[in-house]
């Protein structure tokens, strides 16, 4: 059986036009001699290494995931350019050690896109999008990995983490069968909380309060919601209210210490329905 593994498509917007593949790649390539030089004639970017563009590859991701959640388009598509950039960056700091460069690192990922997608570029039947993904984490086993959370960067923030966690533990079938088993379970780990908030053993209350975090992160998994998602929208509701009721007490020049609960709260409604 002979499987495409690459299909020519129209596929990127100018101006409300798509882009070509040829202008795509044209694009691309005007990209990559940008790069060429500004590594070799800018003092700023011959200076960076693979350590110093670290921090500033996380802010990166953390401004485009802030664009997705406000549905900004047109600052996703720079958010991504910026993304595209440190990619870019980083292969031709690789290239300069002889170690790595762009080619290699679409090649690498292009192979194992293939090698993940047996029911696209072989002979394996998939009924829907679970089997994919029981399929994928199989698939890295048996490629070496000897965990099936060796996936998990160590770094990622807790929350995150959790979710990523269960994640992919469910994807080899170490999972609950109903949301409603998993609600129990919440309602469980939030009655050992209670218990232990009664003991008042601080390292307890502490230990059972994760437990409750990662159980409501694993039910917002079976409510089918992203808890980091849904988390940064309510923190983003939270300091519009907050800063509405700032401005409502700056207008009367009140400082917040100032007011009472009942006034804040007025203003507060306010925000809430605004």
């Amino acid at each position: 059986m002979v499987f495409s593994l690459g299909k020519t498509y129209l596929s990127s917007f100018k101006d409300g036009v798509m882009n070509s593949r040829q202008e795509q790649l044209k694009a691309f390539d005007r990209l990559l001699t940008i790069m060429d030089e500004l590594r070799e004639q800018c003092p700023w970017d011959k200076k960076q290494t693979l350590q110093s563009l670290r921090h500033l590859t996380i802010e990166e991701t953390y401004e485009l995931g802030d664009a997705i959640l406000d549905n900004d388009l047109e600052e996703v598509k720079k958010e991504l350019g910026d993304l595209l950039l440190h990619i870019v960056f980083y292969s031709k700091i690789g290239s300069e050690t002889n170690d790595f460069d762009i080619a290699d690192v679409a090649n690498s990922i292009s192979e194992k896109l293939i090698s993940r997608h047996p029911h696209i570029y072989s002979d394996t039947k998939v009924n829907n999008e679970e089997d994919v993904k029981r399929n994928w984490e199989q698939l890295k086993l048996k490629e070496g990995k000897k965990s099936v959370l060796e996936g998990v960067p160590a770094s990622l923030p807790a929350l995150v983490k959790a979710s990523r966690i269960q994640d992919k533990v469910a994807g080899v079938g170490f999972d609950w069968e109903e949301p409603q088993q998993v609600f129990e379970k919440l309602q469980e780990e939030l009655e050992e909380l209670q218990h232990e908030i009664n003991s008042e053993n601080q390292q307890k209350i502490e230990e059972e309060f994760g437990d409750v975090m990662f159980s409501m992160i694993n039910y917002a998994r079976f409510l089918k919601v992203n808890p980091e998602d849904a988390l940064e929208r309510t923190n983003k509701k939270f300091i519009k209210r907050f800063q509405y009721l700032e401005g409502k007490a700056k207008e009367q020049d009140k400082s917040l210490k100032d007011m009472t609960l009942s006034e804040m709260d007025v203003y507060w409604e306010e925000a809430k329905r605004i």
